[in-house]
């Protein structure tokens, strides 16, 4: 002891001790969408939670309910931090957490906007989906008309020709009637 000062460094100043969350904060690039904190209370987990399950299956190549699990134990909060995430998820998804989480920031945020809860990209599928079902029923109708009125006219044209047979009947059976007279 030199003057009433330790000699040494100070736990700030040694590496091992210093703030590993800190230092991936700085040195991973994030998204734009990641600045903003997201209020889970206004979003409808259960809405999100099978496109989660399908994103990361589909990025992965294969099921994981580990991290599926784990990523919404990261997403249980009050408010979630996008940055915090995305480093807890890197060392699973590799080079895929960048795209997964703009992905996944961008729809928490539409669903926190709504009322309903649910991001608005599902909403315009759901109503896409909706639009094309009910295009697909108005075709199917509009094809059973047609058949319909091909059938009545078929029917009619039956009757027509039926009506020429008689009509052509009752001639030849009025022609061997007066033949026969």
């Amino acid at each position: 002891m030199s003057g009433g000062f330790f000699r040494g460094t100070s736990a700030d100043q040694d590496t091992r001790f210093s703030n590993k969350q800190a230092k991936l904060m700085k040195s991973q690039k994030f998204a734009p969408e990641l600045d903003h904190l997201v209020d889970t209370r206004k979003v409808k987990m259960d809405v999100i939670k099978p496109w989660i399950a399908n994103r990361v299956t589909e990025l992965l190549g294969f099921e994981d309910e580990v991290l599926i699990n784990f990523i919404y134990g990261l997403l249980d909060g009050k408010e979630v931090n996008g940055k915090e995430v995305q480093i807890s998820l890197t060392g699973f998804m590799e080079k895929n957490t960048g795209k997964f989480m703009k992905e996944l920031w961008t729809l928490l945020l539409s669903a926190g906007k709504n009322e309903s809860g649910v991001p608005q990209q599902f909403l315009d599928a759901k109503e896409e989906e909706t639009r094309k079902k009910q295009a697909e029923v108005d075709r199917i109708a509009i094809e059973i008309q047609k058949k319909k009125e091909k059938e009545e006219e078929s029917r009619e044209l039956e009757r027509e020709r039926l009506k020429k047979m008689l009509a052509s009947a009752i001639i030849w059976v009025h022609v061997l009637y007066l033949k026969l007279l």
